[in-house]
C-alpha cells in the first residue's frame, strides 16, 4: 500500500511563481515602456497624448506581432491579464463614494443614469446593426457610455471577452478619445453653451477624468468643477451596469455561434451551465464592498491616494499582457466596423447629452 505525500504549500507556491514568472515579467517589461513613454511625452508636448494605459496595449500588440512568445510565457501573461485586471477593478472601488453622488441633486443624477442607460442601449444596437458580435458590441457600448478604457477593463472578464475583443474595443476608443479632448471646446460656439453647460456636455462624453480636465480647462473654471463632478457620478455607474451584465453573462458564456468573418474572432468561453455563485464574480462583489467601505469613511483619506495609484498601475499590466495575447491581424479585420461603431455610438451619445442638458434647463 503506497502512501502519497501531501504536496508541501509552499512548493506550490514556488512552483506557481516559476509558471508565471517569465509572462508575468515580460508584461512588466512591456509596462515600464508605456510608462517611459508618457512621460516622454508630457516632456516633449507638455502632456501626454495617449495614456501608458494605452500604450501598454498597443505595445504589447507590437511585440506579439513581431514575435510570438514561447509555451512558458503563457502562463504568466494569462495571469496578467485576468488575476491582476480583476485585483485593479477591486481597487477602483475606492474611488467611488456615495456621497459625491447624493450631493450632485436628483434631477442631474437620474438624468446622468438615464443617459448612460440610453446611450449603452443606442451603442449596443449600433455595434450589433454593423456586424459586430456580441461581446464586442458590448464592449464598445460600456466604453463610449461610462469611462472608455476602465469600462471596458472591467466589462471584460464578466461577459468572458478576450483579449482580441478588449484590444479592439480599447484601441479605438483610445484613438477617439484624444479626438474629443480636441474638438469637444468647438461646440461651445457652435451651440452657444455657457461654461456651466459645457461642463456637463464634457462629463457625460468625454472617457476619462484626466482627459475631462483637458477638454474643459481651456473653456472654464467653472467648466472643470461641473464637469469632474458629472464624470464621477457618471463612473459611479459603472458598478450597476457591471454588476446587471454579470447576471446576464451566462447567456453570453453559452453562445456558441461564430462571429460574423469580418469581425474580432478569438477564443470563446466554454460553453455550459453556470453556477449560481459565478453569477456575481467575485471580484464585482469585492468592487461594491471597497466602494461601500469608502461611503462609510472607512478608508482613510490618506489611502485613497496611493490605492487609485496602484489601481491604476495594475490595470496598465494587465492591458499589457491583454496586448501581448493578441493577433494583431484579427484586430485589423475587426477596424472599420468597430470605427464606425464607436464614432455613431459617440455621436448618439453626444447628442443625448445635449437633449438632456436642454431638457433639465442647464443654464
Amino acid at each position: 500500500m503506497t502512501v502519497r505525500k501531501r504536496a508541501n504549500p509552499f512548493h506550490k507556491l514556488h512552483h506557481a511563481t516559476q509558471r508565471i514568472l517569465p509572462g508575468f515579467g515580460l508584461c512588466i517589461v512591456v509596462t515600464a515602456a508605456a510608462l517611459g513613454l508618457e512621460a516622454t511625452e508630457g516632456h516633449l508636448f507638455g502632456r501626454a497624448w495617449l495614456e501608458a494605459l494605452v500604450l501598454a496595449i498597443l505595445l504589447g500588440t507590437a511585440l506579439r506581432t513581431a514575435w510570438t512568445p514561447p509555451e512558458r510565457f503563457f502562463p504568466g501573461i494569462a495571469f496578467g491579464a485576468k488575476t491582476v485586471l480583476e485585483i485593479a477593478v477591486v481597487l477602483l472601488g475606492a474611488s467611488l463614494s456615495l456621497g459625491t453622488l447624493l450631493a450632485a441633486g436628483p434631477s442631474l443624477l437620474a438624468g446622468i443614469a438615464a443617459v448612460v442607460a440610453l446611450a449603452i442601449a443606442a451603442s449596443y444596437g449600433i455595434g450589433r446593426a454593423l456586424g459586430l458580435h456580441h461581446r464586442l458590441a458590448i464592449l464598445v457600448a460600456c466604453g463610449n457610455s461610462i469611462c472608455g478604457n476602465s469600462a471596458i477593463a472591467a466589462t471584460a472578464p464578466v461577459i468572458g471577452a478576450d483579449g482580441e475583443d478588449v484590444a479592439s474595443s480599447i484601441a479605438f476608443t483610445a484613438v477617439l478619445g484624444v479626438l474629443v479632448v480636441l474638438g469637444l471646446p468647438l461646440l461651445v460656439p457652435l451651440f452657444g453653451l455657457s461654461p456651466m453647460q459645457y461642463g456637463v456636455l464634457a462629463g457625460l462624453t468625454v472617457y476619462a477624468v484626466p482627459q475631462v480636465l483637458a477638454a474643459t480647462a481651456p473653456v472654464a473654471a467653472l467648466s472643470v468643477q461641473v464637469g469632474t463632478l458629472v464624470k464621477l457620478v457618471r463612473v459611479l455607474m459603472l458598478g450597476p451596469v457591471v454588476l446587471a451584465l454579470s447576471v446576464g453573462a451566462s447567456r453570453l458564456r453559452e453562445e456558441t455561434d461564430a462571429p460574423a468573418p469580418h469581425v474580432t474572432a478569438g477564443d470563446r468561453p466554454k460553453s455550459g451551465r453556470v453556477a449560481v455563485h459565478h453569477l456575481v464574480p467575485w471580484f464585482i462583489l469585492a468592487f461594491l464592498g471597497v466602494a461601500g467601505l469608502r461611503s462609510a469613511g472607512l478608508i482613510p483619506q490618506t489611502a485613497l491616494a496611493p490605492i487609485a495609484e496602484t489601481a491604476n498601475l495594475l490595470t496598465i499590466v494587465s492591458m499589457a499582457a491583454l496586448g501581448l495575447g493578441v493577433d494583431v491581424r484579427s484586430v485589423a479585420g475587426a477596424g472599420l466596423r468597430v470605427t464606425m461603431a464607436v464614432i455613431a455610438s459617440l455621436v448618439a451619445l453626444t447628442a443625448a447629452s445635449l437633449g438632456l442638458i436642454r431638457l433639465l434647463g442647464i443654464a
